[in-house]
């Protein structure tokens, strides 16, 4: 019979694993904390450790080290109490052969301990799914398990080895960007240039310039010839984010040049061919600024030849913790950090939280928590206030105000960007205002974000 050291502080939960395992002929050796595990680990021998991610007076990884050190040979399985990718790679580049998350079923823990204890490479390499989920580190693209997400994935690859336009919606922070750039990762032209313009950024008077070129002396302030986006993303993607804020005049000149595949830098007689992908992304709906004479149709249809909608994070709530997971792991690297995961109490806040600012709030969020941690996991007193408090009471005085005097228009501006985490839909919505008029607003008091 093949032994089996179970280390898990949950006596309850570790007695009935431990009847399950002696049911299929596996005899079982029970440790409830680290450093009992410690003394087991150098006096004993077993076929396979398996160990939870969290112990009262140590931690898995920890064990790790002390496995490696003195039963490299013997594999280890760490479990965790959320799916955390981070801690997962972290594991098999420590040692371990394979991870599983509670709660997990019968079949998931027999086929993982099946595999562990066939596996001919003690020392582990990682197996296909840990190898995936650690490349996912490596991407702004993570791959969700919510309907939403699988949904989302199975669009961008259909459409991304067609040459289609492509217009994404959806609510600020939701990573439009990030889909556009999976996008174009999946087509033909993944080795040519990504060309990413925010058209909400652009001046209308030197729009034209910004697309297109211009030619030295072409006007007052061109002192040397410039390369317009559309030839800098020639053979490559263009992704034109909120494409809304086009003013009528620079909409014309864009379906021009879609429609000849061509452009003429400004103070130029020579036009270049352009050969382009063109994805763009708006959190307004197009169609009725199509409706209110806002947006060309003609343009709206050339830019639409396939639509995704970016789900926003209320309705991914079961991706959330490999979001979190992800972004711990990239704070872990720009704050050269080493936090392994979050508290039961974090995840539930996590949860239950409303995210107005979708992704960017939640990556901003977690990155700020890594930053003041000290220990090992992220806990409470390191969340923002309006997570751990809620941000219900604060907003419902500002959302029965709207704009009227001079004098508080841009105070009331402030104060709804910083409760919307700068997501401009939602400071928008609580100032009784559109979008576009809160943005002018923004560029008329120069208010930086």
């Amino acid at each position: 019979m093949k032994s089996i050291l179970l280390i898990e502080d949950d006596v309850a939960f570790s007695n009935m694993l431990k009847r399950f395992l002696e049911k299929h002929d596996y005899t079982v050796t029970l440790s409830y904390g680290f450093e009992d595990a410690k003394t087991i680990i150098i006096n004993d021998d077993f076929d396979l450790i398996f160990t939870d991610l969290r112990l009262p007076d140590g931690n898995g990884l920890e064990l790790l080290e002390i496995v490696k050190e003195h039963k490299a040979k013997t594999p280890v399985i760490l479990m965790t109490g959320y799916a955390e990718v981070s801690t997962a790679v972290k594991a098999m580049k420590q040692g371990a052969i394979d991870y599983i998350s509670k709660p997990f079923n019968q079949d998931e823990v027999l086929h993982v301990i099946t595999n562990a204890l066939k596996s001919e490479q003690k020392v582990a390499s990682a197996p296909k799914e840990v190898v995936k989920k650690a490349s996912q580190l490596n991407s702004e693209f993570v791959t969700g398990i919510s309907s939403s997400s699988k949904k989302l994935n199975e669009y961008i690859q259909l459409v991304g080895p067609t040459d289609m336009s492509v217009l994404i919606t959806g609510e600020s922070g939701t990573g439009k960007e990030v889909v556009a750039k999976s996008i174009h990762k999946t087509s033909s032209r993944k080795n040519k240039p990504f060309v990413a313009v925010d058209c909400g950024a652009i001046p209308n008077e030197i729009a034209a310039s910004e697309f297109f070129g211009h030619k030295k002396g072409s006007f007052t302030g061109a002192v040397s010839d410039k390369k317009g986006h559309f030839e800098s993303a020639n053979y490559g993607t263009l992704f034109l984010d909120e494409v809304g804020n086009l003013s009528y005049e620079n909409q014309i000149q864009l379906l021009r040049a879609l429609q000849e595949r061509r452009v003429k830098p400004l103070g130029s007689s020579t036009e270049i061919e352009v050969d382009i992908r063109l994805i763009t992304a708006t959190n307004e709906d197009l169609l009725k600024a199509v409706d209110e004479g806002e947006f060309r149709e003609d343009l709206y249809h050339r830019l639409n030849e396939f639509t995704i909608k970016i789900p926003n994070l209320q309705e991914r709530k079961d991706d959330l913790i490999i979001f979190a997971d992800y972004f711990l792991d990239k704070a872990n690297v720009q704050l050269n950090k080493n936090v392994i995961g979050f508290s039961d109490d974090v995840l539930k806040i996590f949860q239950n939280y409303s995210w107005p600012g979708n992704l960017r709030e939640f990556g901003n969020v977690v990155k700020r928590a890594t930053l003041l941690t000290t220990g090992d996991l992220i806990e409470q007193q390191v969340l923002p206030m309006e997570l751990t408090q809620g941000a219900a009471s604060k907003q419902e005085p500002l959302q029965k105000k709207s704009f009227s005097t001079k004098d508080n228009e841009k105070d009331l501006i402030i104060r709804a960007l910083e409760q919307a985490n700068n997501n401009k839909t939602h400071a928008a919505k609580l100032l009784n205002v559109t979008r576009k008029t809160l943005y002018n607003k923004i560029k008329e008091y120069n208010i930086s974000l």
